[in-house]
């Protein structure tokens, strides 16, 4: 029975308009889904931006209260070097927390509340702490035994539990709906092919007589399939950026500890420019010196494999090029040259390591020579023992024993501390000329 061509332009234009349908469905589908995802992606990001705000909070709370204990108990102030910072960061945090959870309008009773037990609980810690700075050691001790500090890092550690626990289950229930959303897709793709290929294969029996009729069909699903194309290499396209910008922001957080550091030690260095008074001045580019000696530890560490350990060749190196930079800015005419073996040391080894290198080294800077050039040199070498030796010495006017200390002596009780921590061995010998410091370590917890 010979086709018309009334009935083919009805069969086709019908069969089309399902296949339209079909393709609609699909790109609206499409297209809904992908708003989900980019609604998804930005509820995730401030998801996780509470929970990552939460728990720096609580990592500060508990490093300051660590610090305040240390203190507490054993009167030593280098348990509060960490304490200011803890503190500045639980402050950031919880403003940061409040900012981050802005919309949630049924939390904001709990922010507040957190926020007050944040306050009072460093509040507490400055008054232990200004208790045993006073010498007033009972009373210290009686503001400690009444729990109360333990009570409000307890409803602390309640809020900051909750939060994350409500935004990890938020980020749960947002991938169960994507894992859905996905599966939608999947269904309706093969559905809508499926109904495609019913269009394309009853298009192309109907028009088998009509051969204009047939290549128009067929340019149009060309058409089609160009446009399919196109749009998965742009997702591709997008996809491939989204990891390449995940991987920079992992690499961004892997080095925010050595940046930090950097970065006080700068503000250190700006501030000592500012001062006029001489002591006040040393002071402060001492303790750039040290803060610059534990950021490079961190920045050795996350640019290499093994987060456990530190190469001391590559670590202490720039260590001295700093220092010798550093010294000579400021009017040092003496030269440094030094000798270090490949030793491995494990991480918070090579930061007392560098600590102690850090004030040897900047003694002699500043006294071996007085108002002359000279040579200083530093050796790092593995002993039979199992051991490793640290050498720095000069041919200067060496230390005279009978003389009064030069400086505050808060360099050589920060050497004997991490000395202590190191389980080393101090030595200073007289040479005649000059003086030679000697740090003998364990050295076995590394591999070379």
């Amino acid at each position: 029975m010979p086709i018309s061509s009334r009935f083919v332009i009805q069969a086709t234009t019908a069969f089309l308009i399902v296949g339209f349908l079909a393709l609609f469905g699909i790109v609206g589908t499409t297209v809904w889904l992908n708003e989900r995802a980019q609604s998804f992606h930005s509820d995730g990001a401030i998801e996780r931006e509470i929970r990552n705000a939460a728990i720096e909070l609580r990592d500060a709370l508990r490093t300051a209260e660590a610090s305040q204990r240390g203190y507490l108990l054993t009167a030593n102030e280098i348990y509060l070097a960490p304490f200011d910072t803890a503190k500045a960061q639980a402050l950031r945090q919880m403003e940061r927390l409040k900012q981050s959870m802005a919309g949630f309008a049924q939390s904001a009773p709990m922010l507040q509340r957190l926020a007050t037990v944040a306050g009072e609980k460093i509040a507490e810690m400055d008054q232990t702490i200004a208790l045993k700075e006073a010498r007033r050691d009972e009373e210290a001790l009686a503001a400690i035994r009444t729990n109360r500090g333990k009570a409000l890092m307890d409803e602390a550690n309640v809020f900051v539990f909750g939060i994350i626990l409500s935004a990890e289950e938020r980020l749960a229930a947002g991938g169960i709906e994507q894992q859905r959303n996905a599966s939608m897709l999947r269904w309706v793709s093969i559905v809508g092919a499926f109904v495609i290929m019913i269009v394309v294969a009853g298009v192309t029996i109907t028009v088998l007589k009509y051969a204009g009729e047939t290549a128009q069909a067929r340019d149009e699903v060309r058409s089609i399939n160009l446009s399919l194309e196109e749009r998965v290499e742009r997702r591709t396209a997008d996809l491939t950026l989204a990891r390449e910008r995940a991987e920079l922001l992992l690499a961004e957080v892997n080095h925010r500890v050595a940046n930090s550091l950097q970065l006080v030690a700068s503000l250190v260095k700006l501030q000592s420019n500012a001062v006029t008074d001489s002591a006040a001045k040393d002071a402060l580019l001492e303790t750039q010196g040290r803060i610059y000696a534990i950021s490079l530890v961190h920045k050795s560490l996350y640019t290499s494999g093994d987060v456990r350990f530190v190469a001391l060749d590559e670590y202490l190196k720039g260590l001295l090029d700093h220092l010798e930079t550093s010294m000579r800015s400021n009017g040092h005419t003496a030269s440094l040259r030094h000798n270090l073996e490949s030793i491995a040391l494990r991480t918070d080894a090579g930061v007392n390591l560098g600590v102690v290198l850090t004030e040897w080294v900047t003694n002699a800077f500043k006294y071996a020579y007085p108002g002359q050039p000279g040579e200083i040199r530093v050796r790092l070498r593995r002993l039979s023992d199992g051991k490793a030796e640290l050498v720095v010495e000069d041919d200067g006017v060496g230390r005279n024993a009978g003389a009064p200390v030069k400086g505050t002596g808060l360099g050589s009780r920060i050497v004997n501390v991490m000395a202590s921590a190191l389980q080393a061995e101090i030595e200073y010998l007289e040479r005649r000329p000059g003086t030679a410091a000697r740090l003998v370590f364990p050295a076995a917890s590394g591999a070379v």
